[in-house]
């Protein structure tokens, strides 16, 4: 579709009117997928965390049975020395000797102790974390699980909306180019500026579609003849008669419907 020629004020109208119609089904589109994109990457995100600190807990466990083999290798080590002061205690000349072989004997007791209190106090800590690593397995599994779903789900609606939501896009802006660009540009600021993205709306029941406030008679008149752009001063919207309105959505049910 291309702008080969100036389109008058009815035919502006309705490149108007055709530009909404195209760009609320794609927000309706959006709308279906909703936040489910976002909730896929924030669990995705949630699950690498765990993971993470999954292994985090079980390098530090695997530190700490390698801090209890150098503990208990540690020890194997004092009772050595403890046996060979022992021995040496035989063979000394003197009380000197001998009393500095027992307190030599008496250091490596109190190391032993210290070992034995510390491989204690580190098997507590591990029993405590592979109880968190058990928690926290569970609920990885449980995060994973939900994910597993989420994307599934996500997959499934991007496979049934991606190739009409394509395919609108392109249309999208193919109408874009038939209007010029002053137009456009009020068009995109109103669609911005409205939460439900409803920039040109039809007269319904003397009143602009989704307002309470009547236009006026004459104003009717106005917009039914189709000579030039007429804004609601309620609502801030582009307004177009409901004959052209239903004529439009009629022809665009028909692009539509390809999907």
């Amino acid at each position: 579709m291309a702008n080969t020629k100036e389109l008058n004020v009815e035919e502006k109208l309705r490149a108007l009117y055709d530009l909404q119609l195209i760009d609320t089904r794609i927000d309706e589109i959006r709308n279906v997928r909703g936040e489910l994109p976002l909730e896929v990457e924030d669990l995705e995100d949630e699950v690498a965390g765990l993971s993470s600190r999954n292994e985090k807990l079980k390098q530090d466990l695997e530190h700490i049975e390698e801090q209890i083999k150098a503990k208990k290798i540690a020890i194997d080590d004092y009772q050595a020395s403890i046996k060979k002061y022992t021995k040496q205690q035989d063979s000394v000349r003197n009380n000197r000797e001998f009393n500095s072989l027992t307190k030599e004997v008496e250091f490596q007791e109190l190391e032993i102790q210290l070992a034995e209190k510390q491989i204690k106090e580190m098997k507590a800590s591990m029993e405590h974390k592979k109880q968190v690593i058990a928690e926290s397995k569970e609920r990885l599994e449980a995060k994973s699980n939900h994910l597993k779903h989420k994307k599934a789900e996500l997959s499934d609606i991007m496979s049934e909306t991606q190739k009409e939501e394509a395919f609108l896009s392109e249309k999208s802006a193919e109408y874009e180019v038939l209007i010029e660009q002053r137009l456009l540009a009020a068009y995109k600021r109103i669609r911005g500026s409205v939460r439900n993205g409803l920039a040109v709306v039809s007269i319904e029941r003397g009143a602009s579609a989704g307002s309470f406030f009547t236009i006026p008679p004459q104003t009717q008149v106005e917009i039914a003849g189709r000579k030039r752009i007429i804004i609601d001063e309620h609502s801030g919207r582009i307004l177009v008669d409901s004959s052209l309105a239903e004529e439009e959505k009629e022809k665009m049910e028909k692009l539509f419907s390809k999907f």
